[in-house]
């Protein structure tokens, strides 16, 4: 059925003002709706005819901009972190203020008149452009954080502020049963609370408990290297972060397999352990 040219006047209009609030929202990174936009769906229905108009999907239309909304609102925020990172002067790139704009005006016939199904099409149109655009910058991001973690991601030292060399790797004496076992990284023991500290700049992988490991902290130092931080009485960063060499990450406990307050310090090279003597006593660049 077409039509009258008074309902699509309608229907543009109550669009427009829907995505130019929420343009104005995604643009502006410190901004709050008044109430959220899918519950805007019962407001708008009296604009439309109920012979012409199917109230799903204005509701579906409607929560999509919700959507949007939420997914620019971290794209801002990613710009933000990458604008930051990048040293990008603020004036120059302000994600809390919209983009210089302008332009001879419409008449109100000169808009072009869409149906439902067509906003719609847009709308998904426009979300998956908006993955693909959130999808490089994180990239982008990766890349910049990347470059500042192989600056720093030469492993050296040891793994705590304070505290001795109590186990090799290698065969040894299990403390539990007595029997021979092997034993894949070092042991460092110390006092409880002792801080324990990043070997290499990196990003947390795993942050949280593993069997025989106790409260585990594992780093990604890129190019296959990777370093394990196990048996922590407590755990101060959390999976994904980016962590700086000498930085704490967690404090020495005895949880897990273990019996007394230490640290099981590992080396792992393209998944498989290394003894990490020898970066323990190399010197730092």
């Amino acid at each position: 059925m077409k039509l009258k040219k008074p309902h699509w006047i309608s229907l543009l209009v109550v669009f427009f003002l829907i995505s130019g609030g929420m343009i104005h929202l995604l643009l502006s990174g410190n901004a709050v709706p008044d109430k959220p936009l899918y519950s805007m769906a019962s407001e708008l229905q009296p604009h439309f005819n109920s012979e012409n108009t199917n109230p799903q999907q204005l509701t579906a239309l409607t929560m999509k901009m919700a959507e949007l909304q939420s997914q620019i609102l971290r794209i801002n925020a990613l710009g933000e972190r990458l604008a930051e990172a990048s040293n990008i002067p603020e004036n120059e790139f302000n994600f809390k203020e919209l983009p210089a704009s302008g332009g001879p005006s419409l008449d109100q016939e000169d808009v072009p008149a869409k149906s439902m199904k067509e906003l719609s099409k847009d709308a998904s149109s426009l979300e998956n452009q908006i993955i693909y655009e959130e999808k490089q910058l994180n990239m982008l991001e990766s890349l910049l954080l990347g470059h500042h973690i192989e600056v720093n991601s030469y492993l050296s030292g040891r793994p705590i502020t304070k505290g001795w060399l109590s186990s090799y790797f290698g065969t040894r004496k299990d403390p539990f049963n007595g029997r021979p076992a092997m034993h894949k990284g070092v042991d460092f023991a110390g006092k409880e609370d002792t801080g324990i500290i990043a070997t290499a700049s990196g990003v947390v992988s795993w942050a949280g408990e593993r069997s025989g490991y106790g409260n585990l902290i594992e780093l990604d130092h890129g190019d296959g290297m990777k370093t394990r931080y196990g048996h922590n009485k407590v755990i101060l960063v959390s999976a994904g972060d980016v962590v700086t060499k000498g930085q704490i990450i967690a404090r020495m406990g005895s949880t897990g397999r273990s019996t007394g307050p230490h640290v099981h310090y590992e080396i792992l090279r393209d998944n498989k352990q290394i003894n990490p003597i020898k970066y323990i006593y190399r010197k730092a660049k």
